[in-house]
């Protein structure tokens, strides 16, 4: 086989209104083990799954919309990304004690190595994407 053609595995599901955050965790947990994550970058694990409730909740709070989640990994990147129905991009706003919420997104950039909105004819998606820490960045 041909080392410079692109190779990935990935994994998605739908998560009703219904469903919790919970229900993503949990799923993309399971996925996550099928990379050894678990066991080799078990901070990296946390951060995927905080991302992904995160991103989850904001699709059935804000967006009232069921989520896609889909997460891909190249060999490099894991790509989170969660897709609803509604237009609007998110924008992060300042937290407030007289409110609950407004955390989310502070959240995902800093728990991401990089994210991004993206408009799509039927909604957006929100991507974020994770790299692994290296055996290098292990031993310090």
């Amino acid at each position: 086989m041909d080392d410079s053609s692109l190779r990935a595995v990935g994994w998605a599901r739908s998560l009703p209104l219904r469903s919790g955050p919970k229900a993503a965790r949990d799923w993309a947990r399971e996925h996550l083990e099928t990379l050894d994550w678990t066991d080799d970058a078990p901070q990296t694990v946390d951060d995927v799954l905080l991302t992904v409730s995160e991103l989850v909740t904001n699709s059935h709070v804000h967006a009232h919309s069921p989520a896609q989640l889909v997460m891909t990994w190249d060999g490099t990147c894991l790509h989170v990304a969660v897709h609803d129905a509604s237009t609007h991009l998110p924008t992060p706003r300042p937290a407030s004690g007289e409110r609950p919420g407004g955390r989310g997104l502070f959240l995902v950039d800093a728990l991401a190595d990089s994210w991004e909105a993206r408009r799509c004819p039927d909604g957006k998606t929100v991507i974020a994407c994770f790299r692994p820490p290296t055996a290098t960045e292990d031993a310090r």
